[in-house]
């Protein structure tokens, strides 16, 4: 497969940050968009957009709430006169905590409020951004639309417990992507949707909770990058509706 016109949601994140100076080194690489809630204001950012300009790579960056369909519309709006094919959507945008918000231990800690936003940015947004984009995914070619995903959010693999509102809107996402492959499968066949889970990370997303986790088993986000990339350019249709882990294993839903 060859990444000619690629879009990262996410992309001022750490492995969506990553994957953008991957996909960024790709040979091919003709239209590169990258997207997130703050994406105009990132410096690394602007940075790997002047790169892209002295390789005459198409570079776009542009604000995205995820979570916000008039803001997905406006993405639309934005890239569809330069832009005819998507060779690659990837998913990078998460939410497990901020300063108000923390994994639940207990089913005493849920409260609406925080399972709300938990499932706007982790279930609910990468369908949207699906949806908004579809009009690219359903075009007769080869196409990936990869999102971040988690082991947590299998049901089959839970054995621990907790982190209740992440853990079910991951296997919400994980559903809404199944159902996804299935009808882009019927029109078009050359369509790959994928599931990833990446995993544990040293970003900012899983750093309060690395105490526990074995040093060969936390990641840089460069290594996942490197893993997750060379999976999207070997998947092969038959592959689309999986859940896969960053080394190639599949996990149970």
């Amino acid at each position: 497969m060859k990444l000619q016109h690629v879009l990262v949601m996410g992309a001022s994140g750490g492995i969506g940050l990553a994957m953008t100076k991957k996909i960024a080194a790709e040979p091919e690489l003709k239209t590169l968009i990258l997207c997130a809630a703050h994406a105009s204001s990132s410096k690394l950012l602007q940075e790997l957009k002047r790169e892209c300009d002295e390789k005459n790579i198409h570079c776009l960056i542009i604000d995205v709430d995820i979570t916000n369909e008039n803001s997905l519309a406006a993405l639309v709006t934005c890239i569809t006169p330069s832009v005819t094919a998507l060779d690659l959507v990837f998913n990078a945008a998460g939410l497990l905590h901020h300063d108000a918000l923390l994994p639940e231990k207990t089913i005493t800690q849920i409260s609406a409020n925080a399972m709300q936003q938990i499932f706007a940015v982790n279930a609910f947004g990468p369908i949207l951004l699906a949806k908004a984009l579809w009009p690219w995914l359903r075009t007769k070619q080869t196409t990936v639309f990869a999102s971040l995903s988690a082991r947590v959010g299998s049901i089959e693999d839970n054995r621990l417990g907790g982190w209740y509102s992440y853990r079910a809107a991951k296997s919400a996402q994980n559903q809404f992507l199944k159902t996804m492959a299935i009808e882009l499968a019927r029109i078009n066949p050359a369509g790959i949707v994928l599931a990833l889970h990446p995993g544990t990370t040293d970003t900012m997303l899983s750093r309060p909770y690395q105490a526990g986790v074995a040093a060969e088993k936390l990641f840089t986000p460069d290594f996942v990058a490197e893993r997750l990339l060379e999976l999207i350019l070997h998947a092969k249709p038959e592959d689309t509706g999986s859940f896969i882990a960053w080394d190639g294993n599949r996990i149970p839903w």
